[in-house]
């Protein structure tokens, strides 16, 4: 993991049970065999959650190397676009990919990206005959994407903020991208809240962690602030006379 990467996401066990229920629901509702939540593991690509329908041939932990691998997956994550592949046998650029072996001909597929837009895996669904699936299937896997997404966002956050090492301004540069404006003094840090108390930044982010900041002064720097521009503006006056 790179330093500029946040610590590991860790999906609790209660998110877990959300998704597994998320792609037994899809795989149900689009009448295929397989639905599965894929995630990138180092240089591997895993099966994270699969939907437990009849005729998966896919188990959470199964893993392939990512790269050159061939699989439908690896062009989703390399694109960052969803793929349809509605028969494989009969497309010559899908005919030998490693699914086809475990008779899965016809892909679905979008991307799952992180807040920082890299991707986490993807989303998709499987089917062992030709499928071109609906427009109403479609969205269903669009609309779930977002929310696993949604959910990761969260988990990116929580990652962020943990980090040990992270300093002040960079926790706020990483929340800039999911909250709403609030005010924060530049010199003592201090953040002022809706009811207009100004908090430290430590018992804020505890317990509002909602917003983007932009920077100007709490009444006591401000106050602080202007007695020193006048001491200084007094010493000028003095030294000109």
């Amino acid at each position: 993991m790179r330093n500029d990467e946040p610590a590991e996401l860790v999906v609790p066990d209660d998110l877990l049970e959300q998704w597994q229920r998320l792609v037994d629901a899809m795989a149900e509702l689009a009448g295929i065999p397989a639905g599965l939540i894929m995630r990138i593991a180092e240089e591997n690509i895993e099966v994270f959650v699969a939907s437990k329908t009849e005729g998966n041939p896919y188990r959470p932990g199964d893993k392939e190397r990512l790269a050159d691998s061939g699989l439908y997956c690896e062009t989703v994550i390399n694109t960052k676009e969803h793929l349809l592949v509605p028969d494989a046998l009969a497309d010559p650029e899908w005919e030998n990919n490693p699914d086809v072996k475990l008779n899965m001909i016809s892909y679905l597929g979008f991307p799952i990206l992180l807040p920082d837009g890299k991707p986490f895996g993807t989303l998709c669904i499987l089917d062992n005959k030709p499928n071109s699936y609906s427009e109403a299937v479609y969205s269903l896997l669009d609309n779930m994407r977002g929310v696993v997404e949604a959910h990761l966002g969260l988990l990116y956050m929580n990652a962020v903020l943990g980090e040990k090492n992270v300093g002040l301004m960079e926790y706020l540069d990483e929340l800039q991208s999911l909250r709403g404006l609030i005010p924060i003094c530049a010199k003592c840090k201090k953040i002022k809240d809706s009811k207009g108390y100004w908090n430290s930044v430590e018992r804020y982010l505890i317990k509002h962690p909602h917003a983007d900041f932009t920077h100007g002064y709490c009444p006591e720097c401000y106050k602080k602030a202007v007695q020193e521009w006048e001491e200084d503006s007094r010493r000028r006056d003095q030294g000109d006379e």
